[in-house]
């Protein structure tokens, strides 16, 4: 099946939520272990297209299976840099589409002048870990028990990735 890769719109919102909601409560990969109240995200969708930040979805045919973000930190020291987020529906992993999403992605935070993309992911996500080390992401430390999920303490890797240009 192709992919398409393209920016977040109003008409994707509710899709976009229902599949954060399926990643986040596979408590594996997000922070959230369920997506925040519709009404919530949909002031932070909106916001994201208002001011014209960097989010795509990706669709099979008409249906959204997946997001990449890198969205702005917080304070003018750090005005350079995006948070990256990405998930992807359990089907449509180990296709390539984690790498699509990314490059789109990428390619428009270095457009909008950032200059840096940090990540955090946890040490046992392997598959993610490897994608991101070819993308030329680097480790920059260990946070120790930065997850706990369930009861269950889990390290994350803090991981950068420098505008070449």
């Amino acid at each position: 099946m192709d992919f398409t890769i393209s920016p977040n719109e109003e008409r994707h919102f509710a899709s976009l939520h229902a599949v954060l909601d399926v990643v986040a409560r596979e408590q594996r990969y997000l922070a959230f272990v369920q997506a925040p109240p519709f009404e919530q995200s949909l002031v932070f969708y909106r916001n994201i297209i208002a001011r014209d930040l960097c989010q795509f979805v990706a669709l099979e045919a008409d249906e959204l299976v997946g997001w990449c973000d890198i969205l702005p930190v917080m304070g003018e020291s750090r005005a350079h840099i995006g948070t990256l987020g990405i998930g992807l529906l359990p089907r449509v992993r180990g296709k390539g589409l984690g790498r699509k999403l990314l490059d789109t992605t990428i390619a428009k935070a270095w457009h909008k002048g950032l200059t840096r993309i940090e990540l955090s992911v946890r040490v046992d996500n392997p598959v993610a870990i490897a994608l991101y080390e070819r993308i030329g992401f680097q480790h920059e430390g260990t946070r120790r028990n930065a997850s706990l999920i369930a009861g269950r303490y889990c390290d994350t890797y803090a991981m950068a990735l420098l505008n070449p240009a």
